[in-house]
C-alpha cells in the first residue's frame, strides 16, 4: 500500500519536471503527507492543470463521504471490477504528484516496522497513478477526492513491503490523462512496479508514524 509520501519541491522545480501542464503559484513542501489530506493531483479534464483533492477517493453515488477513508489506495489488479474504482478506471484518472513515499518493514520476530523513505536516484519529482471523483453533498457542497493506485513489489521493494505505488513512465502521462474513455485493456500495462534501478531506499525516523509530525527531519537517514 502507500500510506504517507512527500512533496517537497517548490512550483519551479515541479514546473521543471513537469513542462505540459499548470501549477499553482506557491504551495507548501509537504515532508508528512496523510490520508484524508489535500494533495497536489492533475485530473484527466482536458486543462492539464493541478489542484488540490482530497485523499480517500469519495465516489460519486457514496451515501457518506467518509468512505474515502477506506479507499486511500485501489489495487490495481482489480480496478475494474471493484464498483468503488471501475468507473474512475474508465472515465477519471490523475495524476498524483511526488517526490518520494514512506513505507514500512517488519523486522522479524518482533512486533516492530522500521519507516523507509523511497525516493528516485536523481531525487526528481514522479507522479503517482491516480484515480478521482467528485461527490455532492445534501448541502450543495462538493468533494474532489483521490486514491493511489498499487501494485507488486519491485526488486528494491521486495525486502520492504509486498506493495508499492504505480509511478508512472512520463511517456504514459498523455494516455493516463486521455479525457476519452478507456478500456481496462489499454490501461493495464500501465499499471506495473516502476524499475528499481531508478530507485534508492533508506531507514527513517519514526517520527514519520506521527501525522502531526511534518518536517526535514522526517527524511534523514537513520
Amino acid at each position: 500500500m502507500c500510506g504517507r509520501f512527500t512533496l517537497t519541491v517548490d512550483p519551479a522545480e515541479l514546473k521543471e519536471a513537469f513542462q505540459d501542464y499548470k501549477f499553482p503559484t506557491q504551495f507548501a513542501p509537504r515532508f508528512n503527507v496523510a490520508p484524508t489530506q489535500p494533495i497536489l493531483a492533475i485530473p484527466n479534464d482536458g486543462l492539464n492543470t493541478a489542484d488540490f483533492f482530497i485523499w480517500g477517493l469519495v465516489p460519486g453515488w457514496a451515501k457518506e463521504p467518509e468512505i474515502g477513508n477506506r479507499l486511500i489506495n485501489a489495487r490495481g489488479e482489480t480496478l475494474a471490477e471493484k464498483p468503488a474504482f471501475r468507473g474512475s478506471y474508465k472515465y477519471k484518472r490523475c495524476l498524483i504528484l511526488a517526490d518520494g513515499f514512506y513505507e514500512w518493514k517488519s523486522e522479524p520476530g518482533t512486533k516492530t516496522k522500521t519507516p523507509y523513505f523511497i525516493h528516485m536516484n536523481d531525487g526528481k519529482p514522479f507522479a503517482f497513478a491516480g484515480l478521482w471523483d467528485e461527490w455532492n453533498s445534501a448541502d450543495g457542497s462538493q468533494v474532489r477526492s483521490c486514491t493511489i493506485i498499487t501494485t507488486g513489489p519491485n526488486d528494491l521493494m521486495k525486502p520492504i513491503h509486498d506493495r508499492m505505488p504505480v509511478i508512472l513512465d512520463p511517456a504514459d502521462y498523455g494516455q493516463w490523462l486521455d479525457t476519452s474513455p478507456q478500456t481496462p485493456g489499454s490501461l493495464q500495462p500501465l499499471i506495473k512496479p516502476f524499475p528499481a534501478d531508478k530507485m534508492s531506499a533508506y531507514p527513517v525516523s519514526t517520527l514519520v508514524n506521527k501525522p502531526s509530525v511534518d518536517n526535514a527531519e522526517l527524511i534523514q537517514p537513520v
